[in-house]
């Protein structure tokens, strides 16, 4: 049986709604974006509980701090990116939509391995995130993951040296994130769960794996474009000078809300691996 109640609904849909009205508000969400956050938080807090709501503030802040971070000296290159810096329901969906479903597998068949999951599933999006605000910044020209050649920056599947301490640094960041907010609930009389002491590793971990998955999708089978007029490589199929682009390589369906989520997914069952292997 599901665990809901309806404090526990309520208090998700009013943390929602001010997640997403605050988002709206700062141009970190546009309207559906805005929509999907208040879902995908109801969804989580209202069956994960609030320490998984915790989890998906500090991915949604955190990220949009570093999306504004030096924006100017990022523009010229996030241009070619397929979504802006405000994110929509797509992308709302893909880094929380996993989110939402192992919430449900912990409540619905008590699975204990989901929290460790989705652990790594917001350590990914996270360290994915902070790999690429930061890492369109380094001074150094990404490589391509495959074949380590440089690449111009802003290219699907480009990684830095900047951008690989960022991704470790934000998968760490939202294992902190939770050992702390555990921490805090233990002043109120919520028990210690087993293996919290490994919670930032398992993050660390399944922040790197994702982020690493997401270039190297972005390297070989996502969906990547080229403007004949501009002659620049991109993810979107339209050009942001209005022409249509042809497709280089990757299938046309893998576009980047699938690869978040992918990305999500490979963090996910990471970190589970590794609670499975210290459990």
């Amino acid at each position: 049986m599901v665990e809901w109640s309806i404090g526990r609904a309520a208090a998700g849909l009013g943390l929602s709604l001010a997640i997403a009205w605050a988002g709206y508000r700062l141009k970190a969400l546009s309207h559906s974006g805005a929509v999907g956050a208040i879902l995908i938080g109801t969804l989580i807090m209202g069956i994960g509980g609030w320490l998984w709501g915790w989890l998906l503030v500090a991915f949604f802040v955190s990220s949009s701090v570093l999306s504004r971070y030096r924006s100017a000296d990022k523009a010229a290159v996030q241009v070619e990116f397929a979504k802006g810096g405000r994110r929509d329901g797509g992308q709302v969906l893909a880094n929380g939509g996993l989110g939402a479903i192992l919430a449900l597998c912990s409540a619905v068949i008590g699975a204990w391995w989901a929290f460790p999951a989705y652990l790594g599933a917001m350590a990914a999006v996270n360290a994915d995130t902070w790999a690429t605000e930061l890492g369109v910044l380094s001074r150094r020209a990404p490589r391509l993951i495959t074949t380590g050649r440089p690449v111009p920056p802003g290219t699907s599947g480009g990684v830095t040296a900047l951008g690989l301490v960022a991704a470790l640094a934000g998968g760490l960041f939202i294992g902190l994130a939770a050992w702390v907010g555990q921490w805090i609930a233990s002043f109120v009389g919520v028990s210690w769960p087993p293996g919290i002491t490994w919670w930032p590793l398992w993050a660390a971990a399944g922040g790197v794996a994702g982020a690493l998955f997401d270039s190297l999708l972005g390297a070989t089978v996502q969906g990547v474009y080229y403007c004949e007029r501009c002659r620049k490589e991109t993810e979107r199929s339209f050009h942001h000078c209005g022409t249509r682009t042809r497709r280089l390589r990757g299938w046309a369906w893998l576009n980047n809300d699938w690869v978040n989520f992918l990305s999500s997914l490979a963090g996910g069952l990471i970190a589970m691996e590794l609670a499975i292997w210290f459990r």
